[in-house]
């Protein structure tokens, strides 16, 4: 079977992760997360008090982006990269509420987004990668061979993040997880440089009522019929 291209765009807490993941393995493909490289150029702006509740200096941040090494070391233990800012760890840092309070801000910024996306192409410019995100299917790889659009109810997506997070031990609330997933929805979808939209030849899956046994069987029967 030839290498391909599998662009996997959708909404917050649509388990795009877990299912690009799952195809990789099963493909021996390579998986990059495009979400842990905003979420560590963000996590890069609160460390350096770029960003907080208050206000967010673009500008400083913007000036900054030469000195931000991002870049992913693959755990076989965990059977995929972690994301590594400057040569440090930060997979863990990355998944807060906090993190994920500024993150569709910091990816509101189109020179943020510039420099991600030239590196996004660079990793996949041999085929046989898996990638993950909100704009892959429109602006990183518009030729991909298989591109999936991710939905579900925001109600579910909440109850998903929120279980994630209790289960690492973070106190959170549910109303708290959800109103962070409607705020980011309609940044995503508004912003001005490559909003969230479903990509031209993209199969939308709703996942609200799918086990993840169910969509991964879905999403591997799109890839072989491919090859038929």
């Amino acid at each position: 079977m030839k290498k391909i291209t599998i662009a996997i765009d959708g909404f917050s807490s649509t388990g795009k992760s877990t299912i690009a993941k799952q195809l990789a393995k099963h493909l021996g493909y390579v998986y990059v997360d495009t979400g842990a490289m905003y979420r560590a150029v963000a996590y890069f702006a609160m460390q350096n008090g770029y960003i907080d509740k208050e206000f967010f200096d673009k500008d400083t941040l913007i000036a900054s982006l030469p000195y931000i090494k991002l870049h992913f070391v693959f755990n076989a233990e965990l059977g995929f990269g972690e994301m590594y800012l400057n040569d440090v760890n930060v997979e863990k840092e990355i998944r807060t509420i906090e993190v994920s309070g500024f993150v569709s801000k910091v990816a509101e910024v189109s020179e943020v987004r510039a420099k991600l996306v030239e590196q996004q192409q660079q990793m996949g410019k041999d085929k046989g990668i898996v990638m993950d995100g909100r704009d892959i299917g429109t602006v990183v790889f518009p030729d991909a061979e298989l591109k999936i659009f991710m939905t579900a109810s925001a109600a579910t997506r909440a109850q998903r993040r929120y279980d994630e997070l209790k289960a690492k031990g973070d106190s959170v609330s549910y109303d708290e997880v959800l109103k962070n997933v409607e705020e980011r929805d309609y940044i995503d979808t508004h912003r001005d440089d490559s909003p969230l939209v479903k990509a031209d030849g993209a199969y939308e899956i709703d996942n609200s009522d799918l086990t993840r046994e169910e969509q991964f069987e879905t999403v591997l029967g799109l890839v072989k019929e491919l090859d038929n």
